[in-house]
C-alpha cells in the first residue's frame, strides 16, 4: 500500500491537508477532480494536477483486461430484497460497486425495499446477506425502527443488534445530503459498511431548484452527487440504493403518464433501475427498466408484516 507522502509532490503538510479533507488513501486522489482537490486541501492548481496524476500512476488507473474485470465482479456481494422474483430480475439481489435505483408512486413500496435491504445486509452471505452495517440517509423522514423491527423479528435476528448495525441521518437540504454522502467513506472504512440507503435521492433537489431557470444547476449538481455515489460504491465495495419520485407527464393521453424525476442525469448515471407499481392488495409489480448486463423484466412481490416476500 502506498502512503500519500509516497506520491511525487506529496509533502508532509499537503498530507496532512488531504488527511483532513478525507482523501487518505491514494485511491481517493486518483478519483478526484482538480477542483475538487484545490477546494477541499486548499492547494494551488498545479500541485493539485500533479498530486492526482502521480496518484493515478500508483494506483495504475489504466486499461486492464476484461478477464481482470471479469475477476473483480465475481467476487461482487449482492443482498437479498427478501423476494427470490424480485432478485432474479436484478441478477440475484442489490449488487455491490454499483447504484440500484427504484422509482414509483407513493406507496409502491420504494421505502419498504429500503428497510429490508438494511436487515438483510447484515445476514451471513450464505443467507443473502453481507455480514455488514448499513447507512441510511433520511430526506423525506421515511425511516422507522419500529418496521426494521418487525422485519428483523421476522427473520428471526436480534433487533437491537440490527438497530445498532444501522447508521441514520436526516438530510435537510441538497448540501447536507452531499456531504452526508462524502461522510459515508470515513464509516464504511472503520465499521464495515456494506450498504448505503438515500430515501429519496431526488426530494430535496426538486424543492429547492423549482422552475426552468433552476433546472441547469440543479441537474449539475445532481450530477456531482450521484458521481459521489458511485465513487462510495466503487472505492468501498458497497452496495448503494437509492429510490426516487415520480412526476406525471401531461402530453401522455395513452399508457403510463408517470416519469421519474432527475431525467438524463440519474437515468444514465445509475447501474440498475427498477420501477414498482402498485397491484392488488400487498401485492407490487416491478419491472428491470435498464441494467447494462441484463434485459428487460417483470416481477411480483409481496409487502407483509414480515417484510418484502415473493
Amino acid at each position: 500500500m502506498v502512503n500519500l507522502e509516497e506520491l511525487d509532490g506529496v509533502g508532509p503538510a499537503i498530507a496532512e491537508k488531504l488527511r483532513s479533507a478525507g482523501y487518505d488513501s491514494v485511491e481517493s486522489l486518483a478519483v478526484a477532480t482538480t477542483g475538487e482537490l484545490m477546494e477541499a486541501a486548499d492547494v494551488g492548481m498545479r500541485v493539485a494536477v500533479k498530486v492526482i496524476n502521480a496518484a493515478r500512476e500508483a494506483a495504475n488507473m489504466g486499461y486492464e483486461r476484461a478477464t481482470e474485470v471479469m475477476e473483480r465482479r465475481r467476487n461482487m456481494g449482492r443482498i437479498t430484497t427478501g423476494s427470490s422474483t424480485l432478485d432474479k430480475i436484478i441478477g440475484g439481489g442489490v449488487e455491490t460497486q454499483g447504484v440500484t435505483e427504484v422509482f414509483g408512486e407513493f406507496g409502491s413500496g420504494k421505502s419498504q425495499i429500503a428497510h429490508q435491504l438494511c436487515v438483510n445486509v447484515q445476514l451471513l452471505p450464505e443467507q443473502g446477506g453481507l455480514n455488514g452495517k448499513a447507512v441510511y440517509i433520511d430526506t423525506e423522514n421515511t425511516f422507522r425502527p419500529e418496521r426494521v423491527t418487525q422485519m428483523a423479528m421476522a427473520m428471526g435476528v436480534d433487533p437491537q443488534k440490527v438497530l445498532d448495525n444501522i447508521y441514520v441521518a436526516r438530510a435537510h437540504t441538497t448540501d447536507h445530503q452531499m456531504l452526508l454522502a462524502e461522510k459515508v467513506a470515513d464509516i464504511a472504512k472503520k465499521e464495515g459498511v456494506k450498504l448505503l440507503v438515500v430515501d429519496s435521492v431526488t426530494s430535496l433537489f426538486r424543492t429547492e431548484y423549482c422552475g426552468r431557470g433552476a433546472l441547469a444547476e440543479r441537474q449539475q449538481k445532481l450530477g456531482r452527487h450521484i458521481a459521489t455515489l458511485h465513487k462510495l460504491a466503487e472505492l468501498n465495495d458497497l452496495a448503494v440504493f437509492v429510490t426516487n419520485q415520480v412526476q406525471a407527464r401531461p402530453d401522455v393521453f395513452f399508457g403510463d403518464p408517470t416519469k421519474p424525476v432527475g431525467g438524463h442525469v440519474l437515468g444514465h448515471a445509475v447501474t440498475a433501475r427498477l420501477y414498482l407499481r402498485k397491484s392488488k392488495a400487498n401485492t407490487r409489480t416491478a419491472y428491470l427498466v435498464d441494467h447494462p448486463g441484463l434485459p428487460p423484466e417483470s416481477a411480483t412481490f409481496q409487502i407483509t408484516e414480515a417484510g418484502i416476500r415473493g
